[in-house]
């Protein structure tokens, strides 16, 4: 075999296939790049140095983005505003006597009404009770009865020992009775008035009896009625607190109810804007959960006393750290007909206008009532 040039190819190793003088694994020249590609370089760090501010600035930028866009605007001069919660008076409906749970007619989240039963205790004790104290009102009764009928009695014998007696003393000056017979009718006469007087002690006693006994079956009929617990008001059952069965102490707790008439929100003031507010000045509460509805309500209750104060209060700017409670109640003709409306517990912010005069913004005008 030839090359090109007319040169024999040298010969080739037969176990390896290379050629004498060459290193054996090396390909051949003609089959290597002429020109080797550059290894790659490692990327700088520097441009992730410059990121690493960037990012940890972007929860910043965010919270501040959110809070722009979500602040309400500043308050104009003469009103004030706290958070709060958004609360209801809490009425617990307890046991007035000791006894067994026997019936539950509500549960938690029922709405109820006044007068309204929503528990029954067990009262057969009390029940056998009553049947023994009106069977003593029978019995006194029929006493009573008799002291009467012996009464009228002992009436008619001192008729007749009077008309005796005035009879004897017409015919003795006459001569047609004695002196003894006379006697004697006076002594009668005194007996039939003895007799007249305790039966009407009898009567008396048979009355005094009849009616202890009567007021005895009357307690015992309002000891029953008083085991039947009712709701005072109109409002929802917050929470039930006994079952059935359950043996309770007197006053013990079987349901706790909101009081959905009387609802307020209180907030707290420093001692700059709380001295401004006075009793009855308008307020307005608008909850979390509907931003765009703003409830009326008037200010019922401004603290005596401050709920936090420094330990050595010496120059204003410790006093202006004093905060004072706030309360502003909602209208309850407003909330007439709105108890299922009414939700314990949800957060709002409520505004106090500390001047009179001061006319409120647009935006805190109160909601017509739905």
């Amino acid at each position: 075999m030839t090359s090109d040039n007319g040169a024999d190819d040298p010969v080739r190793d037969a176990a390896t296939g290379a050629v004498p003088g060459e290193i054996a694994g090396t390909p051949p020249a003609a089959q290597l790049p002429a020109v080797l590609p550059p290894p790659p370089r490692p990327r700088p760090r520097r441009r992730l140095a410059r990121l690493w501010p960037l990012l940890l600035l972007l929860p910043l930028i965010v919270v501040v983005g959110y809070w722009w866009f979500h602040a309400a605007p500043a308050l104009p001069p003469g009103f004030a505003s706290g958070n709060g919660r958004l609360e209801a008076d809490e009425i617990d409906i307890d046991t007035k006597f000791a006894g067994r749970i026997a019936k539950l007619f509500v549960d938690e989240g029922d709405m109820v009404h006044p007068g309204q039963v929503v528990a029954m205790m067990d009262t057969q004790d009390l029940a056998a009770t009553l049947k023994k104290d009106e069977a003593l009102v029978d019995e006194a009764q029929h006493a009573l009865d008799e002291a009467k009928a012996d009464l009228a009695q002992q009436q008619t014998q001192v008729i007749f020992a009077g008309q005796e007696l005035d009879r004897t003393a017409t015919l003795v000056p006459k001569g047609f009775a004695t002196v003894e017979q006379l006697d004697q009718r006076r002594q009668q006469m005194a007996a039939a008035q003895a007799g007249l007087e305790a039966s009407q002690q009898k009567v008396e006693e048979a009355e005094h009896t009849l009616d202890a006994t009567t007021h005895d079956v009357e307690l015992y009929r309002v000891d029953i009625l008083d085991n039947v617990l009712v709701a005072p008001k109109e409002g929802r059952i917050e929470y039930r607190v006994a079952n059935i069965g359950e043996v309770l102490p007197a006053g013990g707790k079987v349901f706790t109810m909101l009081d959905t008439s009387y609802v307020y929100m209180d907030i707290y003031l420093p001692t700059e804007e709380a001295g401004r507010v006075r009793l009855g000045s308008e307020a307005r509460i608008v909850l979390d959960a509907y931003p765009k509805h703003v409830i009326p309500a008037t200010v019922v209750f401004v603290a005596s006393q401050a709920q936090f104060t420094p330990k050595t209060v010496e120059t204003k700017d410790e006093r202006d750290k004093l905060m004072f409670r706030i309360r502003v109640r909602i209208d309850p003709e407003r909330l007439a007909g709105r108890a299922e409306l009414v939700r314990s517990g949800l957060p709002g912010v409520a505004y106090v206008r500390t001047e009179p005069n001061a006319a409120w913004p647009p935006r805190l005008r109160a909601s017509p009532p739905e």
